[in-house]
């Protein structure tokens, strides 16, 4: 990989930080402990899962797609937006339930969608994004569409219906969806591994027929080399494929989960395994001067900030938009 692609991973991820760094800061407030009520002072309300930790696996999959190509994310998706191209001052004005927002505040944190880019939407419910991914990609076939869809799921997803229904219809259909399994080794609060038998996301893959491909998801250099090879597969020969990439989460389940169930010495691996830390190492062996990351990180941290101010400056929705955009069965149902 040459530098300056590097350079631009490198820049993707970091707008992804500040992004989930804002954002938990606008909700910290809100919450005094799991559970409690929100305060009137808190910006974002509602469940807040955050990416810090992941952003190589968005930055390096994202890297491949086209502006056209369609994409479905999970409950922990803001990263996969960002990094597929989604406008940052509408996505925190959508965490913020303002009219400005992505899906006019009506969907906040984990229902983010934005067909401009292909965002088919993230999803509050584990592995139901799948089907969907499933859906598009056989609508794409029928149209004899060049465009391919990525579909991004967590390691608990695998443990769901979904999962195998999906890899099922894309692998007997052909169908040309790249699923990526984000494994950040927790499920809510429990440890993945003791509750997944078998070896995991990548050989229940192969299994039914869904080649697969394992990946230090913390590498941002091997996620893009590998979604590289696998999207050129996926768009070559219109057959599905999975990338199996191992992270780390870093904060909790939601912003205000303490961890108390977590090992610490486990949380301290996640910390040094920054796969922000990694890229910024790799650069300054390669040679390259340290002004041009620094200036990375400062423009991210100004986009940022102005998508806040944009945000906090945007209205609250009209009361008389509740009921807009929601299917009428009839005089005065609803659905």
């Amino acid at each position: 990989m040459q530098d300056d692609e590097l350079l631009r991973l490198y820049g993707v991820m970091a707008r992804i930080r500040a992004f989930e760094q804002a954002a938990e800061v606008a909700s910290a407030g809100g919450v005094r402990v799991l559970g409690a009520a929100l305060s009137a002072g808190a910006k974002v309300r509602g469940p807040l899962h955050l990416s810090i930790g992941q952003e190589a696996v968005s930055a390096g999959v994202c890297a491949h797609l086209q502006r056209e190509d369609l994409l479905t994310s999970t409950h922990r998706g803001h990263g996969h937006t960002l990094a597929k191209g989604g406008n940052v001052n509408r996505m925190m004005a959508e965490l913020f339930g303002r009219a400005d927002g992505s899906n006019l505040g009506k969907g906040g944190a984990m229902h983010i969608a934005d067909f401009s880019v292909g965002m088919l939407g993230a999803n509050g419910v584990v592995a139901a994004g799948m089907p969907i991914a499933c859906g598009a990609a056989h609508a794409l076939k029928l149209q004899r569409s060049p465009q391919i869809v990525a579909c991004f799921f967590g390691d608990g997803a695998i443990n769901r219906g979904p999962f195998l229904e999906s890899l099922n219809w894309s692998a007997v259909y052909r169908l040309p969806v790249l699923f990526i399994c984000e494994d950040n080794r927790y499920s809510a609060t429990t440890p993945s591994g003791p509750m997944t038998a078998g070896a995991g996301a990548a050989e229940r893959s192969r299994a039914i027929g869904v080649p697969a491909v394992s990946v230090d998801g913390n590498d941002v250099v091997a996620v893009w080399q590998a979604a590289a090879e696998l999207v050129e597969q996926v768009r070559s020969q219109g057959e599905p494929r999975m990338l199996h990439a191992r992270t780390w989460r870093v904060k909790g389940h939601v912003s205000v989960d303490t961890q108390g169930y977590r090992d610490p010495a486990d949380l301290a691996a996640a910390i040094a395994a920054d796969p922000i830390r990694r890229a910024r190492e790799r650069l300054l062996a390669d040679g390259v001067d340290v002004a041009r990351i620094d200036a990375l990180d400062r423009a991210a941290a100004d986009e940022i900030a102005a998508a806040v101010a944009f945000a906090d400056a945007s209205p609250v929705p009209a009361i008389a938009q509740a009921y807009a955009d929601v299917q009428t069965i009839g005089e005065g149902a609803w659905l």
